[in-house]
């Protein structure tokens, strides 16, 4: 059976559309309706195009990730049918939930444009296969990648979408320890372990353009160092690392637009991340000529030197001001996908090259 990495990113993304759906997860209560009830309510009066928008498109990724999944390894006889039962099955549970959920609203009309959503992205899924591009697909990563390389494909995909959640430096992703500690701290209110955890440092000082510049160097080179364990050939790790310098000018670009408007779309763009660019782009090109296993080797030595920076530089007001504007407000439907993302991609891709060093060495 032919392993797809379709598969991995629709479980991934269904994770994540529960996760958007049913956030905040607190003062969940029985309010007296049935949790079907708003399939019979009227017709809403206020809608918005931002609205209908992200109820569509939201789901068009999860509909033809399924279908991708579902032609690639042939586990279903209904490619098409199955993956949109599937989609509005997921999307009526949790719309069905949100009526115990006070500050979350069940809505027939969201339930209809999910399902449309993932109906598109369906068949837009199988019109792909029948013009031949997921065939070219196939033979576009037998070319260029090594056999077992899904699950670094899967990381890459991911990464420009994990650049979309406000960061506090940079390409930083992986900062959860403040929040971490905090969940904890909430957690043991009533314990006597609260004790036990380490006082929070509120005097610590914002990272200087030094250590910023080189977060923002590892930031670009660790996604290229990981394409280096499954893209053999140098032309072609060549290719990738300029892709990847442009996709993480434009992830960041967008993040900064959809956070702070257009205008300030390259506000994040000031001398330590340009400096840290440069140095990236010319470490990743240098670092092309390593084998694989030097590759993962550094690539894991390299998270652990930025993940250390992150989590020691502090929130500042301005930026905690924009994570709860993406929490709160119109991005409450992002909020899921690209926080998770942002959070997890560098101890994902940590855990995978662990595991990649550790099956191979057993192979050889």
């Amino acid at each position: 059976m032919h392993k797809s990495a379709a598969w991995p990113l629709a479980l991934l993304y269904a994770a994540l559309v529960v996760y958007a759906s049913l956030y905040p997860f607190v003062d969940w209560r029985d309010q007296g309706i049935a949790p079907w009830e708003f399939l019979l309510a009227p017709v809403a009066r206020y809608w918005t195009g931002f609205d209908v928008g992200m109820n569509v498109v939201g789901y068009v990724p999860l509909g033809g990730l399924f279908t991708l999944g579902a032609l690639r390894t042939g586990r279903s006889r209904h490619p098409v049918l199955a993956p949109i039962v599937g989609v509005a099955l997921i999307s009526l549970l949790m719309e069905s939930l949100q009526s115990y959920l006070p500050v979350r609203v069940p809505s027939r009309e969201d339930f209809v444009l999910n399902t449309l959503g993932g109906a598109i992205g369906s068949t837009a899924a199988l019109l792909l296969e029948k013009l031949g591009a997921i065939d070219r697909w196939s033979r576009i990563r037998a070319r260029w990648f090594v056999p077992q390389s899904r699950g670094g494909l899967v990381l890459l995909a991911l990464w420009p979408a994990a650049l979309l959640f406000p960061a506090s430096v940079p390409l930083g992703l992986g900062q959860v320890m403040d929040r971490l500690q905090q969940a904890l701290v909430e957690g043991l209110a009533d314990s006597p372990y609260l004790v036990w955890l380490p006082v929070p440092d509120v005097g610590r000082s914002a990272l200087v353009p030094s250590a910023e510049m080189l977060c923002v160097a590892l930031g670009l080179l660790i996604p290229c160092l990981l394409g280096f364990c499954i893209v053999r050939v140098l032309a072609r790790r060549w290719v990738l690392v300029f892709l990847a310098l442009v996709v993480a000018v434009a992830a960041s670009a967008l993040s900064a637009a959809l956070s702070w408007g257009p205008a300030h779309a390259w506000a994040w763009l000031d001398l330590p991340a340009q400096m840290g660019l440069i140095v990236g782009l010319l470490l990743a090109l240098g670092f092309a000529f390593m084998p694989w296993r030097g590759s993962a080797a550094l690539a894991l030595v390299a998270l652990g030197v930025y993940l250390s920076l992150l989590n020691q530089a502090p929130e500042s007001p301005y930026f905690a001001q924009t994570l709860q504007d993406w929490e709160q407000g119109r991005f409450i439907r992002f909020h899921g996908l690209a926080q998770w993302l942002g959070w997890l991609w560098p101890y994902g891709a940590m855990l995978y090259l662990l595991s990649l060093v550790g099956r191979r060495g057993a192979e050889n």
